[in-house]
C-alpha cells in the first residue's frame, strides 16, 4: 500500500488511542530516571558530580534520533520503522535496569533515546492517515498521549521506586514496549513512502526544507521558544516546591500530575486549528504562558500551591497549544515530507528547549524563583510579539 492510498482510508477512534499511548508511553523512557539520579548514581559506581550525565546522554540519544531516525519516516515503510523504535526502546530499558556499571548504563540511555523517537515517526503518520480536516484533531488527541507521558513519567518512577527500587520501572518498561509492540503490529496499516531519495539525500534535504518553507522556520522558532519556557519552569518547580513549600518527594510527584492535567488541551486545540484559528491559538498560548509565569511568581511569595498549580496546568496546555497548532501547519506544507518536517521542527524545538533547562538552574541558582519567573515571562512575551508581528493578517 503506497502512502497516497493510506492518506485516503479513515482513521479509527481507536487507533488514534492507541497511537497517542504509545508515544507517551515511548517518550516517558526519557524522564524516568529524572527524580532517581541520587538512587541510581551509587548503585551503577557514578559520582555524584557526574550524575547529570544520565539524563543529559538520554536527551543526546533523543535528539540523535529525532535528526537521523525520525526523517526515515518519509523513506523506510512506516510500521516497520516504528516497530524497531520500539523494541529497540525496550533493549534499551533492559539494559538500564540490569546494568552495574556506568558504561552499560550510559551506553544503554543512550540508545533508549535514540529509539524513542519512534514517537515522532508515529505523530506524522497519524497526520497523514487521517482526512484533512480532521487532521488537527488527530495530532491534538496523538500529541496529548506524548505530553501525558511526559508529565507522568516523574511522578510514575517516584512511586514505583518507593516500592521496589529504582530499577523496577525499567523492568515495567520493557514490558509495556513488548505490549505495545504486539499492538502496534496488528492495529498499525502499512505506509510505504513515495520517494526515491537515498537516506544521505533524506538527511540532506533537511536543510533544504527549512529554506524553503519559511512557516516551518518561524513555527520551529515560536515553539523553541514556548518549550524554553516550558522546561525553566519543570526544572525549577521541584526545586521550589521542595526547598520553599517544604514539601515531600511524593508531594512534588502529585504536584507533576496535577500539571499532567494540561495535556487535555490539545484535541480542543487541534479542533480549533481544523477550523482555521491557527493564529488566535498562537497568540493566546503564548499569551497565556507568558501570564502564568508572572502568577506562578505570585504564587509563590503568596506561600499558596494551589494557585502555583494552576499556573502549572495552564503552562502545560498552553505549550499544547502552540505545538499542536505549530504541527498542523507544517504538515500541511508537503504531505511527502512530513517525517523530515516534523525531524526539522522537533530537533529545533528540542534543541532550543534543552537551554530552558540550564537556563532554570542559573536563574535559580541566581535570583531565585523570580529570576525564573521573569525570565520565563520575558521568552514568552517576546515570542508573543514576534507572532503578532510576523504572523499578522
Amino acid at each position: 500500500m503506497n502512502s497516497t492510498t493510506t492518506e485516503r482510508q479513515p482513521l479509527a477512534t481507536s487507533l488514534i488511542v492507541v497511537m497517542a499511548f504509545a508515544c507517551g508511553a515511548m517518550v516517558a523512557n526519557l524522564y524516568y530516571a529524572q527524580t532517581l539520579l541520587d538512587s541510581i548514581a551509587p548503585a551503577i559506581g557514578l559520582s555524584s558530580g557526574m550524575e547529570g550525565a544520565i539524563v543529559t546522554l538520554t536527551q543526546l540519544g533523543y535528539g540523535l534520533g529525532l535528526a537521523l531516525l525520525v526523517p526515515l519516516g518519509d523513506l523506510v515503510e512506516n510500521r516497520r520503522l516504528i516497530l524497531i523504535s520500539v523494541a529497540g526502546t525496550a533493549i534499551g530499558c533492559i539494559g538500564i535496569a540490569t546494568a552495574q556499571g556506568p558504561a552499560t548504563f550510559l551506553a544503554a540511555s543512550v540508545i533508549t533515546g535514540v529509539c524513542a523517537t519512534g514517537a515522532q515517526v508515529l505523530v506524522p503518520l497519524a497526520a497523514t492517515l487521517s482526512s484533512g480536516d480532521r487532521q488537527g484533531r488527530t495530532i491534538g488527541m496523538v500529541m496529548s498521549g506524548l505530553l501525558t507521558g511526559v508529565m507522568l513519567a516523574r511522578p510514575a518512577a517516584s512511586f514505583v521506586a518507593a516500592l521496589a527500587g529504582w530499577r523496577a520501572i525499567f523492568y515495567a518498561s520493557s514490558g509495556l514496549m513488548v505490549v505495545i509492540g504486539i499492538v502496534l503490529a496488528i492495529s498499525l496499516p502499512r505506509r510505504v513512502p513515495s520517494t526515491d531519495k537515498s537516506y544521505p539525500q533524506i538527511i540532506g534535504s533537511l536543510l533544504t526544507l527549512a529554506r524553503s518553507y519559511r512557516q516551518l522556520r518561524r513555527r520551529a522558532a515560536y515553539q523553541g521558544a514556548m518549550f524554553f519556557v516550558f522546561n525553566l519552569f519543570w526544572t525549577v518547580a521541584p526545586l521550589v516546591l521542595l526547598r520553599e513549600f517544604g514539601m515531600t518527594q511524593t508531594q512534588v510527584a502529585l504536584f507533576a500530575l496535577a500539571g499532567a492535567g494540561g495535556a487535555l488541551a490539545a484535541p480542543v486545540a487541534g479542533a480549533l486549528a481544523d477550523r482555521g484559528f491557527t493564529r488566535a491559538l498562537t497568540l493566546t498560548g503564548t499569551g497565556a504562558v507568558a501570564a502564568a509565569m508572572l502568577a506562578a511568581d505570585l504564587a509563590v511569595a503568596a506561600r499558596s500551591v494551589v494557585i502555583f498549580a494552576i499556573t502549572a496546568i495552564v503552562v502545560d496546555a498552553a505549550v499544547q497549544m502552540s505545538q499542536i497548532t505549530g504541527q498542523k501547519i507544517i504538515f500541511a506544507l508537503d504531505g511527502d515530507a512530513r517525517a523530515r518536517l516534523n525531524a526539522a521542527y522537533m530537533t529545533t524545538m528540542f534543541v532550543v528547549g534543552a537551554l530552558g533547562s540550564l537556563a532554570g538552574g542559573f536563574s535559580y541558582t541566581m535570583g531565585g524563583w523570580p529570576l525564573t519567573a521573569i525570565i520565563g515571562a520575558g521568552v514568552a512575551a517576546m515570542t508573543l510579539a514576534a507572532t503578532a508581528y510576523l504572523d499578522r493578517a
